[in-house]
């Protein structure tokens, strides 16, 4: 068992259909103890359930500090120690660049971003004093090429946002003896893309991929879950492509 009596928190883990649940999936067969961090309506006790006995759903917006702190002490009073973060909550909207509204821009940086920062900052005293945690960050092929197939300017400006707040949280916190690191995903058959992309777009994008087919939730859950555990115990402030090959050139 890779992550045996470890606590993970994964966050916007509660649609069944997501990165975020594959990945706390994968976790909890590797011996992990998983906490669901997610909306209200979303629900997070219910897939948390799904996962087995013994696991945790709880309610808190990461765009809200108070809320992240408040949810980190009451998976403490459960569990007693966090072991890992992964930082999955996030949402995207197709606009172009002069479409882009304040509010649009705040939607998606609040939560890629912000929410990714007061998660980070709510876990990494608890990871200080256990000298140890790991914290994987999802980012975005769309950070990295200038623009994805669905999401914004915003977006990948969120996303490129990610990739340099892990960089800086890798370096500062290395000595703590915390490790954190991206992932950065491609296309992903999940919820959010069902049924968006028209067939003869997905063909172009196809040609696009040298391993010839769409990723799936399993293929990032398996990425996070290499990083959260031991197997990556001298990797910090990585980012790792899991894009089937898209972005060689």
């Amino acid at each position: 068992m890779l992550l045996a009596n470890r606590v993970a928190i994964v966050t916007g883990g509660a649609g069944v259909n997501g990165l975020g649940f594959c990945t706390a999936r994968m976790m909890a067969e590797q011996g992990a103890k998983i906490v669901i961090m997610d909306l209200a309506v979303a629900n997070p006790q219910q897939s948390a359930d799904l996962l087995g006995a013994g696991h945790l759903g709880v309610v808190g917006d990461v765009t809200k500090k108070d809320q992240c702190e408040a949810a980190i002490q009451q998976i403490l009073a459960k569990f007693g120690r966090i072991d890992i973060l992964v930082n999955n909550a996030g949402i995207t909207q197709p606009r172009k660049t002069v479409d882009i509204t304040d509010s649009d821009y705040d939607a998606v940086l609040d939560v890629s971003l912000r929410g990714t920062m007061h998660m980070s900052q709510a876990v990494i005293p608890v990871m200080q004093k256990q000298k140890s945690g790991s914290i994987v960050c999802i980012s975005s092929v769309s950070a990295q090429r200038g623009g994805g197939i669905l999401g914004g300017p915003h977006y990948s400006a969120a996303k490129a946002g990610v990739l340099g707040l892990a960089r800086a949280m890798a370096r500062e916190f290395g000595g703590d003896g915390i490790r954190v690191n991206c992932v950065s995903p491609g296309l992903i058959a999940t919820d959010i893309n069902k049924g968006k992309i028209p067939e003869d777009r997905r063909a172009s994008i196809l040609e696009s991929i040298p391993l010839n087919r769409i990723g799936e939730p399993a293929d990032i859950g398996g990425a996070c879950l290499f990083l959260a555990s031991d197997l990556a115990k001298y990797c910090t402030g990585i980012t790792l492509d899991v894009n089937g090959g898209m972005l060689i050139h």
